[in-house]
């Protein structure tokens, strides 16, 4: 018996062996998996209320990075820069209204990289932002093999399908649905789960390696989502946000006042006061309720296609990446949707599944992702091995992604790279994958940024045209902190003037993880900018607020250690 187990435990030994050497050698396929306006509201990220196992089965399987940040809480702007490795003050798009290619530099996208190095790519649903920003037609036939899927029934996502007391149909914030009454009989995530399994039968013979992108739409509002999700949540269980209120020190040009979730029918009967609210607190409760239905319900699509995946053969050999756009706001600071720097409305989940590296192949423990149906009620539990807990962006995607399917990574971009077609701003983290991570690093940042057309709140402060612009909010976290600055922004030549302070917030995220007590102090800045004047104007902002929160929190260290 003891030598039996000796044999197995060589031959295992072996396989792993000869397994890691052929991954080196071959290219991975990948399954790229987006959800739209999800924040880290998963199991596997420590939220004990919501319910998403076919999600928290993936981590289990994959490394996990806790905390990774959006560029801006915002579609377009930040799917662009996802998928570019580009910030947003390299693709100049901060709306929905223009095409990086013309309007900022001919930058080669992910999806466009693969298919250059002759991958087959393919879209469906929500990847990049449909309409102007991606030229109407997704990018293609720049990013894809073939043109986009796009859900027939999304069309009526916008249109008055919600049946309410009254029995009429209306467009509704909270619109949780019989599906069978739904044209077609269907949904839109449900329509692209669909395709996307169609897509990978045609790949399962194929020697061609494969990109299929992948955009769920929820949790995006309308929550028009199937009404047998909301008893995952009775409502006499839900909890209101911890911080509902506003807090007092925060400057308004930060705020963001949800006119989209205003503008639905059954909030505008609440008679909401502009700009603060509140929503009322049954109405918050719902609200809550109905976008963690949503998320159970995105899972489950998500458990269909890996659970496809694995049943096709494809999952020994397919790379999965799992993220979303940005957070969502769910009454944290008095606020909802997204639109602004702190950490509800950037932090966003970013999972990645390599076979062979963060987990033994599907042949060694059955199954690699069986389906789990949430509404059967069976709550199984899972445990996430692979961890990295400092802080990481999405532009890092990019890079990441193809060292890790094993192409050669794009290099870095220089301090201008308007004329660069092939570069990243972001970092390869594929050294995460091979080292244990030591505790907490000081230096990795995460840049987020969003745009205001004044300093208090108005209608256009959500989302303002380029030409609206007038105050840009950079926000920088670090492991302890984030800092932010409101300053003057001139969208005709798309430069920020530095020493236009328009407002300031510094959080201290030991003692207020919430980010609601504002430590940041106007005379303390004034003598910090005095002492930037010295650095040279090509600094660039990041640089100047790295170097700014290393005096502001240095200053308050030592006033600790003398108290």
């Amino acid at each position: 018996m003891y030598i039996s187990a000796q044999i197995c435990l060589l031959l295992l030994s072996l396989h792993t062996l000869t397994l890691s050497a052929a991954a080196r050698r071959q290219r991975r396929n990948v399954l790229f998996i987006m959800a739209d306006d999800l924040r880290t509201s998963l199991g596997c990220y420590g939220d004990s209320v919501v319910k998403s196992p076919n999600i928290d089965q993936l981590a289990s399987k994959s490394q996990v990075f806790l905390n990774a940040y959006a560029q801006q809480a915002v579609c377009a702007p930040s799917r662009t820069s996802m998928l570019t490795s580009r910030r947003p003050d390299t693709t100049r798009l901060y709306d929905f209204k223009s095409y990086w290619r013309v309007h900022s530099g001919n930058y080669t996208t992910l999806p466009q990289y693969f298919k250059s190095r002759g991958y087959f790519t393919m879209s469906v649903g929500k990847v990049f932002h449909p309409g102007i920003a991606s030229n109407h037609t997704d990018d293609y036939p720049y990013s894809w093999s073939l043109p986009a899927y796009h859900p027939a029934s999304f069309r009526f996502e916008k249109e008055k399908m919600c049946k309410g007391e009254d029995g009429k149909l209306h467009a509704n914030l909270l619109c949780a649905v019989n599906v069978t009454e739904q044209p077609g009989g269907t949904l839109p995530d449900m329509e692209s789960a669909d395709e996307a399994v169609r897509l990978l039968k045609t790949r399962v013979n194929d020697k061609t390696p494969f990109f299929l992108a992948v955009g769920f739409h929820k949790p995006h509002i309308p929550f028009r989502i199937p009404q047998e999700y909301l008893s995952l949540y009775p409502i006499d269980q839900m909890t209101l946000a911890p911080d509902p209120d506003v807090p007092k020190l925060l400057p308004p040009v930060a705020y963001n006042p949800f006119m989209d979730v205003r503008k639905r029918d059954d909030v505008q009967k609440l008679n909401i006061s502009f700009p603060y609210g509140p929503i009322p607190k049954d109405f918050q409760l719902r609200i809550r309720q109905h976008y963690y239905a949503a998320v159970s319900y995105m899972d489950a699509q998500v458990g269909r296609l890996l659970g496809a995946l694995d049943k096709l053969g494809l999952a020994d050999s397919t790379m999965v990446v799992f993220t979303s756009d940005h957070g969502w706001s769910l009454g944290e600071h008095g606020e909802w949707a997204k639109y602004s720097n702190f950490d509800v409305a950037t932090r966003v989940p970013m999972i990645f599944y390599v076979p062979g590296v963060t987990a033994a192949h599907g042949w060694l423990e059955g199954a690699t992702f069986p389906f789990i149906d949430v509404l059967s009620k069976s709550e199984p539990s899972f445990k996430n091995y692979r961890v990295i807990k400092n802080v990481v962006e999405l532009v890092d995607v990019f890079p990441t992604v193809s060292h890790m399917a094993g192409l050669r990574t794009p290099e870095p971009c220089p301090e201008v790279s308007f004329e660069e077609e092939l570069c990243t701003e972001g970092d390869n983290l594929a050294y995460t994958f091979r080292h244990r991570e030591r505790g907490e690093d000081e230096e990795a940042i995460s840049f987020s940024q969003y745009p205001r057309p004044a300093d208090t709140p108005q209608v256009n402060s959500d989302l303002p045209d380029l030409k609206d612009i007038k105050v840009m909010g950079y926000s920088l976290r670090s492991w302890d902190y984030r800092y932010t600055l409101w300053l003057g922004f001139n969208p005709k030549t798309f430069q920020v003037n530095v020493s236009d302070v328009h407002a300031g917030e510094l959080y201290m995220l030991a003692n207020d993880p919430g980010q609601d007590k504002n430590v940041y102090n106007d005379s303390d800045h004034s003598v910090l900018m005095r002492k930037m004047t010295s650095l040279p104007h090509t600094v660039s902002v990041q640089m100047r607020m790295k170097l700014q929160l290393l005096y502001l929190t240095a200053g308050m260290k030592s006033s600790r250690r003398k108290a």
